[in-house]
């Protein structure tokens, strides 16, 4: 048998993975360079990064399980809610299935045919397929999105706090933020290339966002630096 593979199919774990891994460098090196421009030392510079990591990847892993779990709950309700219907009236929901695929261009002894078949042999995966829009691809897996979030959040976070470690109390602002910038644009271009968009548009998006919250952090860093002087 032969099976195509699309873009499409990886949607669920590329969605949780590039925004773990976005949010991971964005949010750890914000963090380092608000606290680097409010002139603390380099241990605390540390410890901020630390706790940043720690602390977002288990936010990301709990904001994802919650949000993914809700879709799991409404498409299980709406199944069940489907599968009652097919109880208490099997010939309505066929004639509903048949009008279905009549609006999608099937003329209808064919329609009629296509229904039959289809609710012959999984009544409920014909009608969560094609009346309610539920799938194997686009089905919710919290599990999968929240071990997905939390694990690519902390790859993300690694890399600014990697650089804070090795650089120089002098270096330490140019180098995350630059390291940050040339990671997003790498990951911006992976992403999109890996989910068949434009790679050019999503290079420039995810770089241009995450400069600007990296901007206002080392602002407001350098803000609070200046009052605490």
């Amino acid at each position: 048998m032969h099976r195509e593979r699309h873009s499409i199919e990886k949607i669920g774990w590329l969605r949780a993975a590039v925004l773990g891994a976005n949010d991971g460098i964005v949010s750890t090196a914000s963090l380092l360079l608000g606290v680097a421009s409010a002139n603390a030392t380099h241990q605390s510079i540390l410890l901020t990064g630390i706790a940043g990591l720690v602390a977002g990847a288990m936010s990301m892993a709990t904001g994802e399980y919650v949000s993914v779990s809700s879709q799991s709950d409404t498409e299980k309700a709406a199944l069940a809610e489907e599968q009652a219907e097919l109880d208490a009236d099997f010939q309505g929901e066929f004639r509903e299935l048949t009008s279905i695929y009549i609006h999608r261009g099937l003329d209808v002894a064919l329609a009629r045919q296509v229904a039959e078949k289809l609710m012959n042999h999984d009544a409920l995966g014909a009608h969560a397929r094609d009346e309610l829009g539920i799938s194997e691809i686009t089905t919710a897996r919290p599990l999968q999105a929240a071990w997905a979030s939390a694990a690519s959040f902390s790859a993300g976070a690694i890399l600014p706090l990697f650089v804070a470690v090795i650089s120089s109390a002098s270096w330490a602002i140019p180098a995350i933020a630059l390291s940050a910038l040339v990671s997003l644009a790498i990951l911006g271009g992976i992403a999109a290339k890996a989910g068949g968009a434009p790679i050019r548009s999503g290079v420039i998006r995810i770089t241009f966002w995450s400069a600007l919250a990296m901007g206002m952090s080392s602002g407001v860093g350098m803000l609070f630096g200046s009052f605490s002087g």
